[in-house]
């Protein structure tokens, strides 16, 4: 670690010690600096805080942003008067990129167009070495002496199962750790078998897979075709139904960590033992509100939740509306630790089951990553849906509805089926409009039977 994130961290370990009372000292510091710091070298939050006291460091009297109106005022948007949205599009479009840093000094990362609007978020050195440093206050709450040794028992090898194709928060992290010999990085896209012979030749002491993923590996160890033994297990990206995480674990024989994140803050919380996620409070905040952002008691399902990173300065987060439905916890954890705690309700990870090919009694299952980040990552396409409306049928929306990207997306589609053993799965182009959850978000895959329910979970993408 450098000296910057050695001193977050016995910043972060300090907060924590303190308990609440010394959490939100920092936090109500640095909400007073980021919005000084925003009205100051941001033209955008200049004009929507225009008829704000000048003093003005409450967040309840600040209005609500969205990733729409705020990626198309991106260039006044951005503190850092170099960097344009022309330049951050082309550096995103190009694969060859991917884990560099954009103008010299970004980390830039990429967002799905859930809510109609593709993302494109930069972090700066003091975000990059925040993330570093809640990273290592989460592990070292989680590990005991006895993990530790594990680990490093186990050659402290990590294993990344990410997507490929794209600028993608894990896929960067992994580019950027390329070269490493006790790290290695794995694709999602590939077949489940070839995904497990690999891993079982690498071996890792840590495993951190999306959490769908996570569960298909858990199904393959459990009938022992996985044999690793990792001392850790991280479950990123989605959520699974809380008894899953206990069946991963077992099944895999190892402690399994979560977390809450986004591109816009990816460190926004860890979960604990009890399935809740506790937030940073130190450096975010999160506040669960209904439709008219107006806030809601805790124990109640949000309508959505409104983000601000206190992190990042080159791209300040402030009250962003992040789309997710969320529970925030009445009562103090079970786990002892301090602070607010959620559950999500509306980020869960639904499993496709396709029957083999020519036998109906053999099966092929698949997480919705795969299918999802092939489509992230078509140039133009905003926004997409995925609905399994047979057992072997997809049925495909898209936005813009062009001839062209239907074609992009058919054949990414069909190349990956067909290396999975599934080129007699039919795909349909659907001319329906795509459907959003309340919160405004789409679902972008939707298994047979299609269901509207969602677990709670984990992310960071």
């Amino acid at each position: 670690m450098n000296t910057s994130t050695l001193r977050l961290l016995a910043d972060a370990r300090s907060a924590k010690a303190g308990g609440e009372q010394a959490m939100a000292a920092r936090q109500g510091a640095r909400v007073s600096e980021l919005v000084t710091w925003a009205r100051t070298h941001s033209p955008y939050y200049r004009r929507l805080y225009r008829d704000l006291p000048a003093d003005a460091a409450d967040l309840a009297l600040l209005p609500p942003t969205g990733k729409r109106e705020l990626m198309a005022a991106f260039d006044d948007w951005v503190t850092d008067p170099a960097v344009t949205l022309a330049q951050a599009r082309a550096f995103a479009d190009d694969p060859a990129r991917i884990g560099r840093p954009f103008a010299g000094r970004y980390t830039l990362s990429t967002t799905s167009g859930t809510t109609g609007t593709h993302g494109i978020f930069l972090q700066d050195a003091r975000a990059t070495a925040v993330t570093s440093a809640m990273m290592a206050r989460l592990l070292t709450g989680s590990l005991s002496v006895r993990d530790v040794a594990r680990i490093a028992r186990g050659g402290g090898r990590v294993a990344l199962v990410i997507p490929e194709g794209g600028h993608f928060a894990s896929t960067v992290a992994a580019a950027r750790l390329r070269g490493s010999s006790r790290v290695a990085a794995f694709s999602v896209h590939q077949p489940l078998p070839d995904l497990v012979a690999e891993l079982n030749d690498f071996r890792p002491a840590v495993l951190a897979p999306y959490a769908s993923v996570g569960a298909l590996l858990a199904g393959e160890a459990e009938a022992g075709r996985l044999r690793i033994n990792p001392a850790l297990v991280m479950l990123t990206a989605e959520g699974l139904p809380v008894g899953e995480y206990a069946r991963v674990a077992a099944a895999l024989r190892a402690k399994v960590r979560t977390s809450y994140a986004c591109n816009e803050c990816p460190f926004l919380s860890y979960g604990c033992s009890q399935s809740w996620m506790h937030l940073n409070a130190d450096w975010a905040v999160l506040e669960p509100v209904d439709e008219q952002y107006r806030p809601v008691a805790p124990g109640e399902p949000s309508h959505t939740v409104l983000l601000t990173n206190l992190a990042n300065r080159v791209q300040p987060i402030l009250r962003y509306d992040l789309g997710d439905s969320v529970l925030l916890r009445p009562d103090p954890c079970p786990c002892g630790r301090a602070g607010p705690a959620v559950r999500v309700q509306g980020r869960a990870a639904d499993l496709l089951t396709f029957p083999g090919a020519g036998d109906e009694q053999a099966t092929v299952t698949l997480a919705p990553l795969p299918l999802a980040t092939l489509l992230e990552a078509v140039p133009g396409l905003e926004l997409f849906q995925i609905v399994q409306t047979a057992p072997a049928t997809l049925r495909v929306r898209l936005h813009p509805a062009h001839a062209t990207l239907w074609h992009q997306a058919e054949v990414r589609l069909r190349d990956l089926l067909s290396r999975h053993g599934l080129g007699h799965v039919r795909l349909e182009r659907g001319s329906e409009p795509i459907q959003h959850s309340p919160g405004g978000k789409v679902r972008a895959v939707i298994p047979f039977p299609a269901t509207g329910g969602n677990a709670a979970g984990s992310t960071l993408p």
